[in-house]
């Protein structure tokens, strides 16, 4: 019979060949705490230093230097710890499969897999297709670049019917399709929808920093992931809260962050084991997936008549919640998983949020059928890259998600979703000027509304007719325009409602940030809220340039104990 650690290092093996597979069978979080169980109760066994997994094929190269995984930790006090007085480098943590670039006299002659940290195969062949790995770099020295393969939401998607039109079998999940990619013995022009972020910069130059070497991987024109050089905790913070947001909603998976210590010089000091190097550290997030069953697909319209899908899903306990919803994010994702009701599905949940879709683990009876008509008005949908949408500009929900989103926006607090069904229900309003038409007496005849609460509304609504330029053009919903883009706009001198409306695609591109495709958008949305914004204008509302008031420095230095 064997031992529990017998049994552990066996599931550990097991499970670690099939990610690298990208046949996972069970979720990052299970895996860890079949390793957490070894580590307690036999902290000297060899599996626990095991990298990656043994390459499968005869065509393997070494490493010049072992490729290491990553030490990980989900506490946020052992990350402080850990961190202490360095400066960090912390970056996204992406989801998908390492892979390491050897260059020569600028040319690109080797790319192998992590394989066991030691070995990795050979994968020349079908990274060439990948456009964001550089072919040659302006360097004469013998270089190796480290970094990820992933795949982006809406490449999967496109890959998805690429696969089928072939004859292949569409992908299950946006995590495993890189290992499964990489891993064929055909077809290898399907890496072209694979993309590559680099995270590492070996060379016989010395660095001072893990700053410089990113700068010399961008000088190099590759890929990067979102990082920022920390020295202060609340960075550390703010970056791990922005990290949890992308987590969720993100076009691509991570599922951390990894922090570096800037300064070069510790990564000698501290060296390394037989696993990891010490001078990063992976913070994953303490997410919970499990299977559950979909029992039907609800689709709402948006305020740009986009149709977004919820699957209502057998209620299943996860992180401490029952969950009964999960987030489809889009049409896309729906038709390339072909979800129906009866799959049964994985789903993730980390934080306090909506969980998300993971990949299909069996296909229901049902057959697919794709939506074809509004929810709301019936009319029929359009499809708009990887969006359904619906195009009739009086939809009833439509409108009504436009009313919010601006009542929300422009600080009409009071208001909820709730009351505005009413006053749509009353016919007190059709549309947003209508808001500002209404008298205190109009409130009286919603429900359980008196004087005091009408006056309340009514206040509140005349207050928002003194709005700054930044809040009142990001709460006239133009797709693709927030408010750090309409800030940069303004900061270019097209600082009036005036000369914001007549604002060409021209005059945008030339702002940093500003692509022709998005340039366009914009400008088309700006023209089509013309008439909305004349109405705004005659209802009495007023736009400003909001200035910026210098801080004061009256409690600088004081310290207060509450």
């Amino acid at each position: 019979m064997k031992s529990r650690v017998q049994e552990l290092e066996d599931q550990i093996i097991f499970h670690k060949n099939l990610y690298y597979q990208g046949n996972a069978k069970i979720s990052d979080e299970d895996f860890d705490r079949l390793e957490t169980e070894l580590k307690d109760i036999c902290p000297s066994s060899p599996v626990l230093k095991m990298v990656g997994a043994s390459p499968k094929t005869s065509s393997k190269i070494k490493h010049n230097s072992k490729m290491l995984s990553l030490e990980k930790t989900y506490d946020v006090e052992k990350l402080k710890t850990w961190i202490g007085d360095e400066d960090v480098v912390a970056m996204f943590k992406y989801d998908g499969s390492a892979c390491s670039l050897v260059y020569e006299n600028g040319l690109l002659v080797n790319a192998k897999t992590r394989g066991d940290g030691l070995w990795g195969e050979d994968i020349l062949t079908k990274v060439l297709y990948i456009e964001e790995i550089p072919k040659r770099i302006e360097t004469k020295e013998l270089c190796e670049v480290r970094g990820e393969i992933y795949c982006k939401e809406e490449a999967f998607i496109n890959l998805s019917k690429k696969m089928e039109k072939i004859g292949l079998d569409r992908p299950t999940s946006l995590r495993n399709i890189v290992a499964g990619l990489l891993g064929r013995k055909d077809y290898h022009e399907l890496t072209t929808y694979l993309s590559f972020t680099a995270f590492e910069f070996i060379e016989l130059k010395i660095h001072i920093t893990e700053e410089e070497k990113l700068k010399t991987l961008k000088k190099y024109k590759f890929q990067l992931p979102e990082y920022i050089v920390c020295s202060k905790w609340t960075e550390v913070e703010n970056q791990i809260q922005k990290c949890q947001k992308f987590f969720n909603e993100g076009e691509f998976l991570i599922d951390g962050l990894v922090f570096i210590y800037n300064r070069c010089a510790l990564a000698n000091e501290l060296g390394q084991t037989s696993h990891h190097p010490k001078h990063k550290l992976a913070f994953k997030f303490q997410g919970e997936s499990k299977v559950t069953k979909i029992t039907e697909i609800e689709w709402s319209i948006s305020r740009n008549g986009r149709c977004t899908p919820v699957a209502i899903v057998e209620p299943v306990e996860l992180s401490g919640a029952t969950v009964s919803r999960v987030t489809l994010h889009h049409y896309g994702i729906v038709e390339a998983f072909q979800l129906k009701i009866g799959d049964e599905i994985e789903i993730v949940r980390s934080g306090e949020v909506i969980p998300k879709f993971l990949r299909v683990v069996s296909s229901g009876k049902c057959r697919f059928s794709p939506l074809s008509n509004c929810p709301s008005c019936n009319n029929m949908l359009v499809v708009d890259e990887h969006w359904l949408k619906c195009v009739n500009k009086i939809c009833p929900q439509k409108i009504e998600q436009e009313i919010l989103y601006f009542i929300k926006t422009i600080g009409i607090e009071d208001i909820s979703e709730m009351r505005l069904k009413e006053l749509l229900k009353t016919g007190l309003i059709k549309e947003i000027p209508d808001l500002y038409q209404l008298k205190t007496t109009d409130f009286l005849i919603l429900d359980k509304v008196k004087d005091k609460l009408a006056q309340k509304f009514f206040d509140q609504i005349q207050r928002s007719k003194n709005a700054d330029l930044v809040t009142f053009i990001e709460a006239l919903g133009i797709e693709g325009l927030g408010g750090t883009k309409i800030q940069k706009i303004i900061d270019n001198n097209f600082n009036t409602l005036e000369k914001l409306s007549k604002i060409t695609m021209e005059e945008l591109q030339k702002i940093d940030g500003f692509a022709e495709k998005s340039s366009g958008a914009i400008v088309d949305g700006l023209r089509e809220k013309s008439k909305l914004l004349k109405k705004l204008k005659e209802a009495g509302v007023i736009t400003s340039t909001k200035k910026e008031k210098k801080e004061s420095e009256r409690l600088k230095g004081l310290k207060f104990c509450i």
